[in-house]
């Protein structure tokens, strides 16, 4: 009898034996299953969320490659809109200006954006939006600003020619040579060296110039040369270099000249790195700076470069009198170009023509230049080279995708929206395409394919692309 219940009383601690290894076993199951799901769950929503940020980058970069076309267009429709109101400036006896409608692309060109966008472009011109077909940009939107190249100091003169040299160097001093500026060029940089005005006029040029001779930015003399070698100082830094002698690519390639820091960066190259509006050196554009569109400072410059001993160039007072007058001038304006050619710009400074007798009246003194036909030269009333700034943006939940686009369009050589040509022929002003060779052209391809490539593009020639 006590052998029988003894038998029972193991048989029962067996079982809970048992089943004590089978909820541990469960357990671990359980445990195990949890943690592969849980891999299995990061896994797939890192996937997923990487999925649907490159859905949301490759959106927001077709947005803003939209934007940048949209830019291109309304920059080729400048001509025709200009033809229209001429005859309004021939009744004036003037030439009709160069409109700047780049200034007022968010709104003329709000009915391609967002429903906000839309609202503000109709407003603006009394349309309804919700009539037209395949307007607006559905799940996103893009930002644009489209800058003037030709308003600012072209840094690339240096790569031209010897007359280039001396423009640029005579703007560069210009643009420099205010006593506020002092205490720039009188400081050490990170490698203990000094560079005044003339060192760093000379190595901006000389970066980009084809020579191994140090040019001279001493605008004293009637006309700078240079006939002394370039200096060693690339070659001394702890990562040395040598000099490009070639063109510049890039703004950011200023970076890499001796003198050019952060200091002088923030001063006379890109004062506010949020709004590209206020840069003061470019690497594009045609030379000539367009005086309706240019900056107070830039104007300062240029006017300096064609009459350095005027009395507007070495007191500092009426330097702060003219910055003050351009500035208000710009105001009043509300953007409207002030100057239908070079020589309206020539006469206010002189105190003649329409707006001269009112800086005259504020204090400031006429200007005699040099030469006022080399002067012209150096000044233009009409832009070719822009850059374009287009961000595309998407929303997404708890997030938002932004790709930035900066490209540089020249207008120089692009054709009239108005000309027209059948594939195959010249435009107007054109040379007539040569006829196709007698080697096998590609598959796909036709003579007319590569006449037509070959014509200029309406919409500009891109020479410079970025994505960010």
């Amino acid at each position: 009898m006590i052998d029988r219940e003894r038998m029972v009383i193991r048989r029962r601690k067996r079982k809970k034996s048992e089943r004590g290894i089978a909820l541990i076993m469960v357990l671990g199951a359980i445990a195990v299953l949890t943690v592969m799901l849980a891999e299995m769950q990061d896994s797939t929503g890192a996937e997923l969320a990487s999925a649907m940020a490159d859905r949301d980058t490759t959106q927001a970069e077709y947005m803003a490659r939209s934007a940048t076309s949209l830019a291109r267009l309304l920059i080729a429709t400048e001509p025709t809109i200009r033809q229209a109101i001429s005859p309004l400036f021939m009744l004036m006896k003037r030439t009709p200006p160069q409109l700047p409608v780049w200034e007022f692309s968010d709104r003329l060109l709000g009915a391609f954006n967002d429903s906000e966008a839309a609202k503000d472009f109709a407003g603006t011109v009394g349309l309804d939006t919700s009539l037209g077909k395949n307007l607006g940009m559905p799940g996103g939107r893009w930002e644009l600003v489209i800058v003037d190249e030709d308003s600012m100091i072209n840094a690339n003169l240096g790569a031209s020619n010897d007359i280039a040299h001396i423009r640029l160097a005579k703007e560069l001093i210009g643009l420099m040579q205010s006593p506020q500026y002092s205490p720039l060029f009188e400081q050490r940089d990170s490698t203990g060296t000094y560079h005044d005005r003339m060192d760093v006029c000379s190595a901006l040029i000389d970066w980009a110039d084809v020579d191994e001779q140090k040019f001279s930015c001493d605008v004293s003399q009637a006309s700078p040369t240079g006939n002394a070698v370039e200096d060693a100082y690339y070659q001394l830094l702890n990562k040395p270099y040598r000099r490009k002698n070639a063109p510049y690519d890039s703004l950011d390639e200023l970076h890499m000249v001796r003198g050019v820091g952060d200091d002088f960066w923030a001063t006379f190259v890109d004062p506010d790195p949020t709004n590209p509006k206020k840069r003061v050196v470019t690497v594009w554009g045609q030379g000539a700076i367009n005086v309706n569109t240019a900056g107070a400072q830039t104007l300062l410059a240029v006017v300096c470069a064609g009459a350095p001993q005027a009395e507007l160039c070495t007191d500092i007072n009426q330097m702060q009198m003219f910055l003050t007058a351009m500035i208000m001038a710009r105001g009043i304006s509300m953007g409207a170009p002030m100057f239908g050619s070079p020589a309206d710009f020539i006469a206010m400074m002189k105190g003649s023509g329409m707006i001269g007798p009112m800086l005259t009246g504020m204090g400031i003194k006429p200007v005699k230049f040099l030469s006022e036909s080399e002067f012209a030269k150096s000044i233009s009333a009409e832009s070719k080279v822009f850059s374009i700034y287009a961000v595309g943006i998407v929303k997404g939940y708890k997030r938002e995708t932004r790709l930035s686009i900066h490209s540089v369009v020249d207008f120089r050589q692009a054709p009239s929206l108005l000309a027209t040509a059948p594939i195959g022929s010249a435009l107007p002003g054109q040379p007539t395409p040569p006829p196709s060779a007698s080697a096998p052209l590609p598959p796909g391809a036709t003579p007319d394919g590569f006449a037509a490539a070959l014509q200029p593009n309406p919409g500009g020639t891109v020479v410079y692309y970025k994505i960010e």
